[in-house]
């Protein structure tokens, strides 16, 4: 099967980027969280702008019937990272906070790859593929996890933003966290003395839906999450600046790297819920804080191009944009996005969305830039899908992949 879609990617192949580049391009893949098909302008939006994210288009190729492997986060992102489709292995469905790693070490990955063909390779953001073997100490170092699949640097929401810990891991440990404040992670029982949300729903400042009970573990921030835990205040995440402090990270990775080749996996955490975009982007839009968060996530997406310009890394640097999933407009906080929403179509003319199997839920924004070799403002309507990158970066690379790694992905670089 793998044969035959390579060949039939060569009897598509409408070339629109030469394939003899003599140096290996630095690789930004930027991730959105729950960003439908037709949440962008260059996809049909008008009720939010995003000029960021249709530059790349403009600069570079759009396709219109791109897809995850999966209309919910874990699955497809397992997807994309190991190179095959999530069915085929037991537990890649939604994780809990403490779930252990799903992607295998001893298999190549997409950073591993990368890895071994001289790249530098950093993943900033979300995470949601497990951590540690299932047993872990949040005060310890926790292994396997990033650094063990492929990436020299991480630094990662270690599940989602609605899940407790509520901290930041970077390079296999919680950041600024004290000592003196060890954290406890349970998501069975409350733990600790601190408010839940199921307890004091008067000290919510995001209310769940009415009836609506897996978010009412810990409150943190103002928000209830799911899970409980204790302790690691210092630690905690502020909510209105994580996209300021993912996006922090990810341009100092990129300096760091600069004078070799790198690959930066960049997952923002944009637009999952909850939902509480920086004060500076709230009202930048008609559609509540969807359409706010939806308006950060591009400023995220214009400071790492406007990075790359100004270090004079455009030229030789492969951007891709696309999305984990379809669209949600209401997903366990009653933040208003559904009254917001207007005449806007975050699937686009798709039915469906995240969690169901229809095409919304699945076919995703996908945009690439790399100047010179893609030429801009080109449109594909080829059907690909998430899942080959690992091999077609491999065929980018130059870069062999033994017999059992990445089973489903396919070469389709051209």
């Amino acid at each position: 099967m793998k044969m035959i879609g390579r060949i039939l990617a060569c009897l598509c192949y409408a070339g629109p980027f030469s394939l003899l580049a003599a140096e290996k391009p630095n690789i930004v893949f930027i991730l959105a969280d729950d960003l439908g098909f037709g949440d962008v302008g260059c996809n049909g939006a008008t009720r939010v702008q995003t000029p960021n994210i249709d530059r790349i288009a403009k600069e570079g190729i759009s396709f219109g019937n791109a897809h995850t492997t999966s209309s919910t986060c874990t699955p497809s992102r397992y997807g994309l990272l190991a190179g095959e489709y999530p069915w085929r292995k037991n537990g890649t469905g939604i994780l809990p906070g403490d779930a252990a790693l799903i992607i295998d070490p001893e298999k190549a990955s997409l950073p591993s790859m990368l890895q071994r063909a001289g790249y530098r390779t950093g993943v900033v953001g979300k995470w949601h593929l497990g951590l540690g073997d299932g047993r872990i100490d949040w005060n310890q170092r926790i292994a396997p996890g990033p650094k063990e699949i492929g990436f020299d640097y991480s630094f990662l929401v270690p599940a989602t933003g609605d899940r407790v810990p509520c901290v930041y891991l970077e390079n296999q440990q919680v950041a600024g966290l004290d000592p003196a404040y060890p954290i406890a992670v349970s998501y069975k029982d409350p733990i600790g003395d601190e408010p839940t949300g199921a307890a004091h729903p008067e000290l919510l400042r995001v209310k769940p839906i009415r009836g609506h009970r897996q978010h009412d573990g810990s409150i943190v921030n103002g928000i209830g999450r799911i899970g409980y835990m204790s302790g690691g205040k210092a630690a905690r995440w502020n909510d209105e600046t994580m996209a300021d402090t993912l996006v922090a990270k990810a341009e100092a990775f990129i300096k760091e790297s600069r004078q070799e080749p790198f690959f930066l996996y960049f997952s923002t955490h944009d637009i999952h819920t909850p939902r509480v975009p920086h004060p500076r982007f709230r009202g930048k839009s008609p559609m509540g804080v969807r359409g706010d968060a939806i308006v950060q996530l591009d400023w995220c997406v214009g400071e790492l191009l406007n990075l790359l310009d100004s270090l004079g890394l455009g030229t030789n640097t492969l951007v891709v944009f696309s999305s984990d999933n379809g669209p949600v407009v209401t997903d366990a906080y009653d933040d208003g996005a559904a009254e917001s929403l207007g005449d806007h179509k975050p699937a686009g003319p798709f039915s469906g969305g995240k969690y169901t199997i229809q095409e919304g839920g699945t076919r995703v924004p996908l945009l690439i830039r790399w100047p010179g070799r893609i030429a801009p403002g080109t449109t594909s309507a080829a059907l690909v899908c998430q899942v080959d990158f690992l091999a077609s970066l491999a065929a980018l690379t130059g870069t062999e992949l033994s017999a059992g790694d990445a089973p489903d992905s396919v070469d389709v670089l051209a």
